[in-house]
């Protein structure tokens, strides 16, 4: 009984509170490290604020942009979806709402997958794994999508046996995928110590596997003139701005200013329409921004803290953090590639969707179109040149538009406006989520294996085996002969 009373205490407070989680991740880590009682406190108390600031940002992104999907749905008959991962993470758990469960299932299968996270990496040598992913609003964002498309594809199983199911498939999920971007990281980062840990690390695998097949990598973008007026996109804020002004403006315009009144209270009848849409499409990159400012909080603080962890518990283990993290590795030019490819990729994509009257309409979201096709971009030109980093954001947009819109009909999120968009999402998930749709447990166990075989595959293929474990330095020339950890 009170062992009981105990763990719900904890799920009401700590696991359905994931910035006090990771607020508690950055504690222990800072203490394993033997920083004093007062860092470590400072450490907690800076996580859990960035990932509260986090949630304010991704909160405002929903409200301020709710009456435009409603509006496209009211008056179209328009089943409007923002490929987009805050929005996705708010379309589950509305779906989770809307069948009378709450998010404390989803903070228990995050546990359970983290641990596991840990285990297959403690049995290395047996499951080949050696990466741990730690970027906390990852896992939430993906442990909670996971809980919906396995509640929905097993009614049966909406309670504690369901969060385990969504527990392992995240926790070998994570392990697998960012163990795929070890070698594409170290060769790109000259061995930083890091991996990609985020919503497109299957598709860093894949970029490294093509580019040098589509481009060559001599033929770098520093090699490329770029019209000047190009380098403000270089700035977040303005490349936000930018996007989300053309394309909720255009928007707004077809609705029209009279059906915004009636839909958005805050359109008071002294502000002109021309401000009120610069003031709703800017204030995308105001969340935005805030979001960003939380997020850089509390990843400075988990992938420091992680040392602690690693270096205690899981010596050698590569941390997996926020893809953002490769930026400064590779060309300055690479990531406004990525975003302006991928960009162009989801308007001829969204193009083909309203030409062929799709009854689902697919809405750009910024963070996968940055984001996913700037990393693409910055791992694509390291092998294959200024080509690759053109194509291969290109073809991830159009992926990501069509990705979306049959994740939207597959899962059943219609009418909650939102799915995570992101390359993998939109991709990997999809072909798993429809295996554990279609065939259930068989389904889901044929997802799990597979996954499982991936690192063993990779260490098959590994020229010397001996140094897959031993983070052993990347050095070019012997880049074929030895697969880096």
């Amino acid at each position: 009984m009170i062992l009981n009373t105990i763990f719900e205490v904890f799920v009401n407070n700590i696991l359905t509170k994931p910035e006090f989680f990771v607020g508690i991740l950055v504690l222990i880590g800072y203490l394993l490290l033997g920083k004093t009682i007062h860092e470590a406190f400072a450490g907690f108390v800076k996580a859990t604020v960035g990932y509260m600031i986090l949630n304010v940002g991704a909160g405002g992104l929903v409200t301020t942009f709710r009456p435009i999907l409603a509006g496209l749905d009211g008056r179209f008959k328009l089943n409007a979806a923002v490929i987009d991962p805050y929005f996705g993470l708010n379309a589950v758990n509305k779906a989770l709402e809307n069948i009378g469960l709450s998010t404390s299932w989803t903070m228990i299968a995050l546990l359970i997958g983290f641990i596991l996270n840990i285990l297959l990496v403690l049995g290395r040598k047996f499951t080949k794994c050696r990466t741990l992913f730690i970027t906390g609003h990852i896992m939430v964002q993906q442990a909670t999508t996971a809980t919906w498309i396995i509640f929905l594809a097993f009614p049966q199983y909406r309670n504690m046996t369901g969060a385990i199911l969504v527990g392992v498939f995240v926790g070998v999920y994570w392990a697998v995928a960012t163990n795929m971007t070890v070698k594409a990281t170290q060769r790109l980062t000259e061995n930083a110590g890091f991996v990609i840990g985020h919503q497109q690390m299957v598709a860093v695998w894949a970029t490294d596997k093509l580019a040098g097949k589509i481009g060559d990598p001599k033929k770098t973008l520093d090699d490329i003139k770029l019209p000047s007026w190009l380098s403000i996109f270089h700035d977040n804020i303005v490349a936000t701005g930018t996007l989300m002004l053309f394309f909720f403006g255009t928007i707004m315009i077809i609705l029209g200013e009279d059906y915004m009144r009636t839909l958005d209270k805050t359109f008071v009848a002294t502000l002109a329409f021309p401000t009120y849409i610069v003031s709703k499409a800017l204030s995308f990159a105001v969340y935005l921004a805030v979001l960003m400012t939380g997020v850089r909080m509390f990843v400075a603080e988990l992938t420091e803290s992680f040392q602690g962890i690693s270096n205690k518990m899981l010596p050698g283990v590569l941390p997996a953090v926020d893809c953002a993290a490769v930026y400064g590795f590779g060309s300055p030019n690479a990531v406004l590639f990525g975003f302006i490819f991928g960009a162009l990729g989801q308007f001829i994509a969204i193009a083909g969707l309203l030409i062929f009257k799709s009854p689902i309409l697919i809405i750009t979201g910024f963070v996968p179109v940055f984001f996913d096709n700037a990393t693409i971009a910055v791992f694509a030109e390291k092998r294959g040149g200024a080509r690759a980093a053109a194509i291969l954001p290109f073809i991830s947009g159009i992926l990501q538009v069509l990705g979306g819109l049959v994740a939207v009909a597959l899962f059943k999120l219609q009418g909650f406006g939102g799915w995570h968009g992101n390359i993998d999402m939109s991709t990997v998930w999809v072909i798993q989520g429809f295996m554990i749709n279609k065939f259930h447990l068989v389904g889901y166990v044929l997802a799990i294996v597979g996954m499982l075989i991936i690192p063993w595959i990779q260490y098959a293929k590994a020229k010397s085996p001996e140094y897959y474990f031993d983070n052993e330095p990347y050095e070019p020339e012997m880049e074929e002969e030895t697969v880096q950890a």
